[in-house]
C-alpha cells in the first residue's frame, strides 16, 4: 500500500505542460499537521467586509535527553515548547472551532502554513506565521475537566 500511495504522490508531482500558454505547472505540498494542547480560548474576529475568522493557538513539545547517544543514557531530558497560531477560515469548521475548542483541549489541527505582515499598533512591520486550518480533530476533554 505504501509502495502504491509513494507511486501515486510521485504521479500527482510530474510536470504538466499547458498546451495553450506553454507554461510549465508543477504540483507541490503545503501541508501541516500539529498534535498538541490548545494555550487559549478561541476567539473570533471580523474585518469589515471580510468573512469571520477563529483564532487559537496550540502549543507542541519536543523532548530529548541531553548527554550521550544511547538510548539508556542518563543525561537529562530537555523540553521546547512551540506555540503556534491558527486561524479557521471554513464557514462550518470555524464554528466548530469557536464552539468546542476550549484551553488545554488536546487537539490534531491539520492545514496549510502560510506567512503573512501586519502593521503593530507602533507602526512598525512584523511577520507571523499561520496555520490555516481545514481540519480539527478533538482528542480529548479539556485537561481542567478532568481534575
Amino acid at each position: 500500500m505504501l509502495r502504491s500511495a509513494s507511486a501515486q504522490m510521485f504521479r500527482q508531482l510530474v510536470r504538466y505542460r499547458s498546451s495553450e500558454t506553454n507554461l510549465i505547472l508543477e504540483r507541490s505540498i503545503n501541508r501541516v499537521q500539529l498534535l498538541g494542547r490548545v494555550g487559549q480560548d478561541p476567539v473570533m474576529r471580523q474585518v469589515e467586509g471580510r468573512n469571520p475568522v477563529t483564532i487559537f493557538s496550540v502549543a507542541t513539545n519536543e523532548m530529548w535527553r541531553s548527554g550521550e547517544g544511547e538510548v539508556t543514557s542518563t543525561g537529562d531530558i530537555s523540553q521546547k515548547t512551540t506555540w503556534h497560531r491558527v486561524s479557521v477560515f471554513k464557514p462550518g469548521l470555524r464554528d466548530v472551532a469557536y464552539q468546542y475548542v476550549k484551553k488545554g483541549s488536546r487537539i490534531l489541527v491539520e492545514g496549510k502554513l502560510d506567512y503573512g505582515e501586519y502593521v503593530d499598533k507602533n507602526q512598525v512591520r512584523r511577520q507571523a506565521t499561520t496555520i490555516i486550518a481545514d481540519n480539527i480533530i478533538f482528542l480529548s476533554d479539556n485537561i481542567r475537566d478532568r481534575t
